[in-house]
């Protein structure tokens, strides 16, 4: 038992590592959209237009950027090194953040030291060590308010977007549920049906051979209990003759023993003459001599 709860809770610090990894690492995150010419669209906190890069966080858990370095020149890896010290550079599950080509450090954490134009070409994320690649973009021309980005969120196909979509889903088309394209293919209901009623006979199906199995294996484990008791029975006949002996012996003290002791047990009834007055010596003596003289006498 002890056992299984070391390998318990081995494999749950395990996960709990592993887990603390995923959510420290950068290489979930993606250059999800890039604007360089800002005529009309995205303004930051102090009310400037500017070049902006969308960074995506692609997985399902948070990921600080922070540490992580965003340059323009391949040759320049370490270009603008993302401060540590600013809360707000983890990044939510699925979510997005803006950062500022301006080249206006002192506005803050997201306002990079290199500024984007037209004419740009590229932009990259690097990891902490300054040597890793987590992504990059290579950037076509752009006219005024039209972005580049990736088509989905995190995708593999760019290119240039109907909208700019800062710190939003870049995909802007309706989305049709799979409930509804469900409802489409199956205007009757009849593919439901059938589906559900698949679910439920095949939970049936399931719950019964669970059971059988369970069932077979309490029947082995008691057909186990009831062979080892069988088992212990024949080594008790199988005993030696000293061991028989020395029982024998030991039951014969034990009767001889409670033999003894009720034979010294006494009992003793008292016995008592039953009396009776006409059974007294009194009336046996004889009547005094001189008496039955003067009666003699009186009678002559």
């Amino acid at each position: 038992m002890m056992k299984r709860l070391k390998k318990v809770a081995f494999l749950l610090g395990l996960l709990t590592v592993t887990q603390i990894g995923f959510a420290q690492s950068a290489k979930d995150l993606k250059i999800n959209e890039v604007l360089l010419n800002n005529k009309t669209s995205y303004i930051d906190n102090f009310g400037y237009r500017s070049a902006w890069i969308e960074i995506f966080n692609t997985a399902y858990n948070k990921v600080n950027i922070a540490g992580c370095y965003l340059t323009d020149d391949l040759n320049n890896p370490k270009k603008y090194r993302i401060p540590k010290s600013d809360p707000n550079t983890v990044i939510h599950t699925r979510s997005f953040t803006i950062f500022f080509a301006d080249d206006r450090t002192t506005h803050g954490t997201f306002h990079l030291n290199f500024v984007l134009d037209s004419n740009s070409r590229f932009i990259a994320l690097f990891d902490v060590n300054g040597r890793t690649l987590i992504d990059s973009m290579s950037l076509p021309h752009q006219n005024a308010d039209i972005s580049f980005g990736r088509i989905e969120d995190g995708g593999e196909t760019v290119g240039f977007l109907k909208k700019t979509t800062p710190m939003a889903t870049n995909y802007t088309d309706e989305v049709i549920s799979a409930g509804a394209r469900f409802a489409a293919s199956d205007p009757e209901g009849f593919g439901m049906t059938i589906t559900a009623m698949s679910v439920v006979f095949f939970a049936l199906i399931l719950l019964y051979v669970v059971f059988k199995h369970v069932g077979k294996r309490h029947i082995r484990a008691q057909k186990g209990k009831n062979d080892s008791g069988v088992v212990g029975a024949e080594q008790t006949k199988e005993m030696s003759g000293e061991e028989i002996a020395a029982i024998s012996l030991a039951l014969h003290l034990y009767e001889t023993e409670q033999h003894d002791q009720e034979s010294t047990i006494l009992t003793i009834n008292r016995v008592a003459k039953a009396y009776s007055p006409w059974s007294s010596k009194l009336y046996g003596l004889t009547q005094n001599p001189q008496k039955q003289n003067r009666k003699s006498q009186f009678n002559r």
